[in-house]
């Protein structure tokens, strides 16, 4: 059972409303935070495609703002721990009158196996996911291992200025642009009512390839080829990390296409 509590409610367009289950004790996923309520309604503004897309929400909680993305017609998988699951869905049940993709609800645990969620999905929702200093790279690693270079990752988080909140938020942000980038949102692209100065929303996509590996150029016997395969490569690197990897032949293995 989902425990003593109450019901939070957040109105759509449509004069509909989710109605949404909360844990009058608990940790930090019992609870619909303002950024899923600021994301949950900028999806809601048709700011990206949802019907028939497939959408995964990461540390979901309450599963507000992948509910929202299922009424609005995303076939949605809301994501938390074990513990969290009967309160998913709980809300689940609450609003399937309202769906019009499909939702349901998985545990999934930061930084272990993610096979079972594979293809990649073409959105990830997180919405305040950015809280404890030992989840960060945990979170990034089961980001990278489920995103294509398709998926758009959608973050939205309120920034904090008490106790280790920046610096948590600065080391996120550093290691996050080391294999993604990053683009904000305008606040003005925010739904109306549903907007603060101090909630962002990040539209966020794996890094393109900035150089196509060649199959190992030592594989190249004639020497004019191997010139020729360094040339066309060497256009699409700096000269810094060109000459690196002239320099050693065999870093060129890294990255080989199968």
């Amino acid at each position: 059972m989902a425990g003593p509590g109450f019901v939070r409610t957040l109105g759509k367009r449509d004069g509909s409303a989710l109605r949404l289950q909360q844990r009058g004790a608990g940790g930090v996923g019992c609870v619909v935070w303002d950024a899923a309520l600021v994301l949950a309604k900028f999806l809601e503004s048709g700011a990206r495609a949802l019907p028939r897309r497939a959408v995964l929400e990461l540390g979901a909680g309450t599963g507000a703002v992948g509910i929202m993305a299922a009424t609005l017609g995303a076939d949605v998988t809301v994501t938390d721990l074990e513990e969290l699951q009967d309160l998913l869905n709980v809300n689940i049940e609450k609003n399937k009158h309202l769906v019009t993709g499909s939702v349901q609800a998985k545990v999934l645990k930061w930084g272990e196996d993610v096979k079972e969620f594979l293809p990649a999905p073409d959105y990830i929702l997180m919405a305040d996911c950015i809280y404890y200093e030992e989840s960060l790279e945990p979170l990034l690693k089961t980001l990278k291992e489920l995103s294509g270079p398709d998926t758009c990752i959608l973050c939205c988080y309120e920034q904090r200025t008490m106790g280790k909140n920046p610096e948590i938020e600065r080391k996120y942000f550093e290691l996050l642009q080391m294999d993604f980038e990053l683009e904000k949102v305008p606040l003005e692209k925010h739904d109306e009512e549903y907007r603060s100065e101090d909630i962002h929303i990040l539209n966020i996509r794996r890094k393109k390839t900035e150089f196509p590996i060649v199959r190992s150029l030592t594989m190249l016997s004639d020497p004019l080829e191997r010139r020729e395969r360094v040339s066309i490569n060497s256009k699409r690197l700096s000269p810094k990390l060109f000459m690196a990897h002239l320099q050693n032949s065999s870093r060129w293995r890294i990255g080989d296409e199968t």
